[in-house]
């Protein structure tokens, strides 16, 4: 009888070669975790070790409830390149959609108050949007906006492009941008709009973005799936 050790590694090759080979089906969703033990003629625990294994490597992923899928090809975003997620997906020969979980005017945090230099306690537009990438859901995203700037922004259509919207309805562009970039777990809510497991390993990511005239307009609080992402930056 083989040890678990080499019983892990066996799964793990015979999964790779299959994923890499385009055996499973059209919409790359791996056969179930039973089936997949009686196959490997192996225990549930040295299975979901394997598919950790294989998760952890960016080769596939689990959504609650729906089971494993192989994961596809990673976004690659340049923090530096001025375009907005769907102009984005689409250079890359990708679908993007917007769905838009709720928008509303609301009391900021302090610490959403210090990074748009607003009083503590100050009134900002927030909205909560959920993106896809080729129908799977990849990020989950909090735009808090100063509401001086942009009166009457909540009757427009959000699940558009906030940049394009910014230049056509208010004639305000972006200027300047901060990033800051940490590992992180996902927040209950945002799990649950990505369809993962509560505190699943995700990037944050936080904007703060100036205008043309260099005032603070907004910030936005991204959670991607880590295994969605590719950071690519050049700088000459």
């Amino acid at each position: 009888m083989r040890d678990p050790q080499t019983t892990l590694a066996v799964i793990c090759k015979a999964l790779s070669e299959s994923i890499a080979t385009g055996e499973f089906s059209s919409k790359g969703r791996l056969p179930s975790e039973r089936a997949l033990s009686e196959h490997f003629s192996t225990t549930r625990i040295t299975l979901r070790e394997a598919l950790s294994q294989l998760e952890a490597e960016g080769l596939i992923y689990r959504e609650v409830r729906r089971g494993w899928f192989v994961s596809p090809p990673r976004i690659i975003y340049n923090p530096l390149q001025r375009s907005h997620f769907h102009a984005m997906a689409k250079d890359q020969g990708r679908s993007a959609q917007t769905e838009v979980i709720d928008a509303r005017q609301c009391a900021a945090s302090a610490a959403v108050c210090q990074k748009l230099q607003l009083p503590p306690d100050s009134e900002v537009i927030c909205i909560r949007r959920l993106r896809y990438i080729d129908g799977r859901p990849v990020l989950y995203v909090e735009h808090y906006l100063n509401a001086l700037y942009f009166q009457g922004i909540l009757d427009a259509d959000l699940t558009s492009s906030l940049t394009d919207l910014y230049a056509s309805r208010y004639d305000i562009h972006y200027g300047r941008v901060r990033f800051e970039m940490v590992p992180t777990l996902l927040t209950e809510e945002a799990s649950r709009a990505l369809r993962v497991a509560s505190g699943s390993p995700a990037l944050f990511i936080t904007r703060t973005n100036r205008d043309q005239h260099d005032r603070v307009i907004d910030c936005d609080l991204e959670y991607w799936r880590y295994d969605a992402l590719h950071i690519d930056v050049e700088v000459n």
